[in-house]
């Protein structure tokens, strides 16, 4: 395939790499744990960094590289690229065009969740161990998705697309035991009160867990830890709010964070951009 043949998306980022010569973010939601990003970039896109979502995105143009679990790595048109919760990566272009993607986020809950359905019992979140591939059900999935207003009903179909086909890679060993009530409710809790300190007794008396037992199956299920979850639901709140017309030192405390300087330090930690470039790139979406 030449790599300026990208069919759909890719025409469409072609015509619209005009908005930025460096780059542009596009995406909507979160909405019923989904969220669709669409972006291109020239050059650099992200640091190293990792989120505790499950991603799953198809290059629609362009050469996409990027680092994960210690090799380079590269999709090109057509290629879906999956990664796991909690997997530092980064990205980057790997030809002189720029590279464009669509990409859906998935709240590691709601896929969890439908895929022990599927499966008819509690199971860790699917493992791929290559993170491109050319899996044609997860690529029409994704392109799917974009088709469609992102709300309740929309986001049901995309999980369950997204779990059956990730449910075909069993893992490698067998499901531990989990008890999915009582990490729902830590899950439940750490969503509600993300902009404060939530200490480790409140979740022993509301599961009925060791601090260490539900830490254990908090990463089974969720593939992060209690910890790292609170902070990146503090992280999206703060990430909803940068695209108004507030002052980021605001924005930080509006967050729970001690300061400015913690709060960009995190949250390019979380995204591999600072705030001040994240706003600037949602602003040249729309130029």
């Amino acid at each position: 395939m030449r790599l300026h043949e990208a069919r759909s998306g890719g025409e469409g980022l072609e015509r619209s790499c005009g908005r930025s010569s460096e780059g542009w973010i596009e995406s909507r939601g979160p909405a019923e744990g989904v969220e669709l990003f669409h972006a291109w970039f020239a050059g650099r896109a992200y640091d190293r960094h990792r989120h505790d979502t499950y991603a799953v995105g198809l290059t629609d143009h362009g050469v996409q590289m990027f680092d994960y679990r210690g090799s380079a790595r590269a999709s090109i048109p057509g290629e879906v690229v999956t990664l796991y919760p909690d997997e530092p990566h980064d990205g980057r272009a790997g030809s002189p065009d720029g590279f464009g993607y669509r990409i859906v986020y998935v709240q590691p809950a709601r896929l969890s969740e439908a895929v022990r359905v599927l499966r008819g019992r509690p199971s860790p979140l699917p493992f791929l161990r290559e993170p491109v591939s050319t899996n044609g059900k997860l690529s029409r999935a994704v392109a799917r998705a974009f088709r469609a207003p992102l709300d309740s009903l929309a986001a049901d179909s995309i999980i369950v697309e997204l779990a059956e086909a990730l449910a075909a890679f069993e893992p490698s060993i067998g499901a531990p035991r989990v008890d999915t009530r009582a990490v729902e409710r830590a899950r439940q809790l750490l969503d509600a009160e993300c902009t404060r300190t939530v200490h480790s007794t409140e979740l022993e008396s509301i599961t009925g867990l060791s601090r260490y037992d539900l830490a254990r199956q908090f990463r089974v299920t969720l593939g992060t830890s209690p910890h790292r979850y609170l902070l990146m639901r503090r992280l999206d709140f703060a990430r909803q709010r940068i695209g108004r017309a507030r002052r980021l030192v605001d924005v930080a405390c509006d967050a729970g964070f001690a300061d400015q300087a913690h709060f960009t330090r995190m949250f390019k930690a979380a995204f591999g951009l600072t705030p001040t470039r994240y706003r600037a790139l949602r602003v040249g979406a729309t130029q």
